[in-house]
């Protein structure tokens, strides 16, 4: 029997492709365009579906490990970690697919964007403010997602989101005006390595406009981005993007003529009216018709999809490797382990001024404030088989010690004209009744900026107001559109009126029935509801802080709310409500450790002077377990900033212009000191740095090229190593990350004022001195001149130390021409 060529895995994947497009109609090639590509039964070929949300975890398909936030794996700076991460994720959408999930192996990962602004509502995605430890990492977390079989991979992962995209507000009408040195500097090196490395099968357009032409139409970049690798890169518009060069960006006259720019542009697959392919094939039907595309062009676009798919094993039977992934291969003891060890290596030690940390063996922790005890998951995180919070972190670490918990929230009676606000088990909630009871109490919490939520002690859950008539049983707060945040209006005489922030109404009560419904249209719609705290939460924090050997203050962000994809941040301040909580507990308590758990950094407003902090990135199922490892002394403190903390709000720069080097933002271009600065973050010993030598002290300037510097030295590129001696002068061992900086002299193009070159870890005994080596490439040094990356003659300044502000030892490197 003869096997179609496209089946046989001894047939090159260029022509298996080809193959399988000349078997397709031409009706059938068009068909492939669209996000929900459909069966050919008369060829054996299954419907498939692009994109898969696996950003830290699988999403949105049930049940799945949930690692650290990218914000938080990067603080790792552990590249072959996040490899290991990206190939359990990718072993995990393997297993769901064999559980007979909706899932297919095109994933929509990793987000390469940089981190320039941390007002920007997707940090959490992201990796760093630097570029090229951004597509480090971004190449690092694609090799683990593709896997290591020569021919099948994994997974294809998708890189998002291409180019120059980090702000929500408007970001579809936006234009990032981007220089040409901006583009060759700090955004396309974000990208390029894994495409280079070949293990980014594919790529996102980016919804903004770049320099007032829509990303989506941008062929001139797409073609740069393909010409990095001799393999296919299928490129996928985002959701709802083609539809927007018509309705938003006015680009384009109508659907038929933007499909046609897409198409010609090097976009593969349009991602627009959800599942219903009908209006974009119709719309390229129609293209085609009018000569705004060839049927060549159609070819090229559905090859590369085919070529996407034929990576993927899906043609080659009992020849995929990975085809006995199974359904019980998610959440094993091994996806636990992995991912506590993710959580522990990203946990940042900010400050420890007064040696509070390590904690040693405490008879009682406190642990308040509204993250004391709950794992929070972002827009794009899986749902965890299990959460484990910062107080179950401490009742698991000390199992004999007294710990309580204090979420710092308001306990507060809300009475209508109608009578007491209350909450059934089941969640139901009206207002008529004539007494207070137990079930007329709700914690109010403040997420800051006046963001309430309210959680109803009778069902233990949020009040929403996604249903009518409202209720209590909403167990967090999340959706594309939060139901389950308001904010108050207090009148003169200390009534409060409840905005809900999800629908832009106000609550009022319906009459004679006593429901609560959010349709008030003005304030003077809305009821008044008179207020009675029971309990003032920041009074409970100082008592149960004062009767602690040690305080846990868990502050942060919602993922959901002030900050998250379609929403920046309104400001970078750590919020009043978080301030006073860390007030009220360190007054109370001077052992008090300020524990942030967020998306993004903080400037830190009226807690600036605490004493001890520590950051976590949301950072999934196992986030006290791996916290605790820290704090306990278990693990030493291993994570490191890989986004600038500033020391106030101007330091970030305009959110809108991504010309850092012209508003001297990120690390690379800032001259004033961070609060904790790129790289910051400390261990429980002292070391020091001691000396800084190259094997090199003159080297010759490469070439101008086009060819982008990567961290990772090439075989082909000019390596310098560096040698930095560092000593422990504790007694206990330290994991130090010995990070390595160019600091340029004048030169006729301004180069950057710091530019990380590489790094390494080591660790040091108690009283023992060793040397770290650093490799780089010369090229890293380059320049945008106008036509090329170029590095300029002079005496480079390379210096060492714990972070892009503490750089203790350093030497001269020489480049001529």
């Amino acid at each position: 029997m003869t096997v179609d060529a496209f089946r046989r895995i001894d047939v090159p994947l260029a022509e298996r492709s080809r193959d399988l497009l000349e078997r397709l109609t031409p009706e059938e090639r068009v068909a492939m365009l669209h996000q929900a590509m459909p069966a050919v039964e008369r060829l054996g070929i299954r419907p498939f579906h692009t994109g898969c949300e696996a950003l830290h975890g699988l999403a949105w398909v049930g049940v799945a490990t949930v690692f650290p936030q990218p914000v938080g794996l990067a603080a790792t700076w552990d590249p072959e970690l996040v490899r290991r991460v990206g190939d359990l994720v990718a072993t995990e959408v393997r297993a769901k697919r064999a559980s007979g999930a909706d899932v297919d192996l095109n994933v929509w990962a990793p987000v390469v964007n940089t981190l320039r602004h941390p007002a920007w509502g997707r940090n959490e995605e992201g990796y760093s403010e630097d570029p090229h430890y951004t597509g480090q990492l971004g190449a690092a977390y694609s090799r683990g997602l593709r896997g290591d079989h020569p021919r099948v991979w994994k997974t294809v992962p998708s890189l998002k989101h291409f180019l120059a995209y980090s702000n929500e507000t408007d970001r579809s009408a936006t234009s990032s005006e981007m220089s040409p040195r901006t583009l060759h500097e700090e955004e396309l090196p974000a990208f390029r390595p894994a495409i280079e490395q070949k293990v980014a099968g594919s790529m996102m357009l980016a919804y903004n406009r770049v320099n007032g032409v829509p990303a989506h139409t941008q062929p001139e970049l797409v073609a740069e981005a393909r010409s990095w690798s001799d393999e296919s890169i299928a490129v996928v518009s985002d959701a709802g993007a083609p539809s927007f060069l018509v309705s938003i960006q006015r680009a384009q006259p109508d659907k038929v003529n933007a499909a046609a720019a897409l198409v010609r542009s090097g976009m593969d697959s349009f991602t627009d009216d959800g599942p219903d392919p009908t209006p974009s094939l119709e719309a390229v039907r129609g293209a085609l018709a009018q000569g705004l595309l060839t049927d060549e062009d159609v070819d090229a676009a559905v090859l590369r999809l085919l070529e996407m798919r034929l990576r993927t094993g899906e043609f080659d039977g009992d020849d995929d490797p990975y085809a006995a992934i199974g359904a019980d291969e998610i959440g094993t003891a091994a996806a636990r382990e992995l991912a506590r060890e993710a959580v522990a290596r990203q946990v940042v030690l900010l400050r420890n001024d007064d040696g509070v940390l390590p904690f040693g063996e405490p008879a009682s922790v406190s642990v308040v404030g509204p993250m004391a005890d709950v794992v929070l998951t972002d827009w794009y995180s899986g749902t965890p088989p299990y959460t484990v919070g910062i107080a179950q972190g401490v009742r698991d670490r000390y199992p004999t010690a007294a710990v309580e918990v204090v979420t710092g929230a308001d306990t507060v009676v809300l009475r209508a004209p109608s009578g007491y606000v209350a909450a059934a088990a089941d969640g139901t909630v009206d207002a008529i009744l004539d007494a207070r009871t137990d079930a007329s109490l709700f914690d109010v919490t403040d997420w800051g900026d006046g963001i309430l939520t309210l959680r109803s002690h009778a069902s233990g859950r949020l009040l929403t107001g996604g249903v009518w008539p409202m209720r209590a049983d909403a167990e967090r707060v999340g959706g594309w559109v939060v139901q389950e945040s308001f904010r108050r209006h207090v009148h003169e005489d200390g009534s409060w009126s409840l905005l809900h922030l999800g629908s832009g109404r106000w609550v009022r009560v319906v009459r004679d029935l006593g429901l609560l419904v959010a349709e008030g249209v003005t304030l003077d719609d809305a009821t008044r509801f008179e207020v009675e705290t029971v309990t003032r939460g920041l009074d409970e924090v100082a008592r149960a802080a004062a009767a602690a050997d040690v305080v846990l203050v868990a502050v942060g962000n919602d993922p959901h709310l002030s900050g998250r994809e379609t929403a920046d941040r309104l400001h970078l301040l750590l919020p009043t409500a978080a301030t006073d909580l860390w007030r009220a507990a360190r007054s109370a308590n001077p052992r008090s450790v300020l524990t942030i758990v967020s998306s993004f950094p903080y400037v830190l407003a009226d807690a600036a002077d605490a004493a001890t902090v520590v950051w976590s990135s949301h950072a999934g199922q196992e986030l006290g377990h791996g916290l605790l490892d820290v704090l306990s002394g278990d693990r030493e403190p291993a994570g490191r900033l890989a986004q600038s903390w500033p020391a106030h709000p101007d330091q970030a720069g305009d959110l809108f212009d991504y010309d850092t080097r012209r508003q001297q933002a990120t690390y690379r271009h800032q001259p004033d000191p961070y609060a904790f600065a790129f790289g910051h973050g400390l261990g429980y010993g002292d070391v020091a740095y001691e000396a800084v030598e190259v094997d090199a002290g003159t080297v010759t300037a490469p070439a101008p090229t086009l060819r982008h510097p990567a961290l990772d030295p090439r075989d082909d590129e000019q390596v310098v190593t560096a040698t930095v001696r560092v000593a422990n002068r504790s007694e206990r061992a330290v994991e130090e990350l010995v990070q390595l900086y160019a600091v340029a002299p004048e030169l006729p193009i301004a180069a950057p004022r710091r530019l990380l070159l590489g790094y390494a870890r080591v660790r040091i005994e108690p009283g023992e001195a060793r040397t770290a080596k650093v490799r780089f490439t010369v090229e890293r040094l380059a320049v945008w001149d106008g036509e090329a990356l170029r590095v300029q003659s002079g005496d480079y300044r390379l210096a060492a130390g714990p972070s892009a502000d503490a750089l203790d030892v350093s030497t001269t490197l020489t480049v001529r021409d």
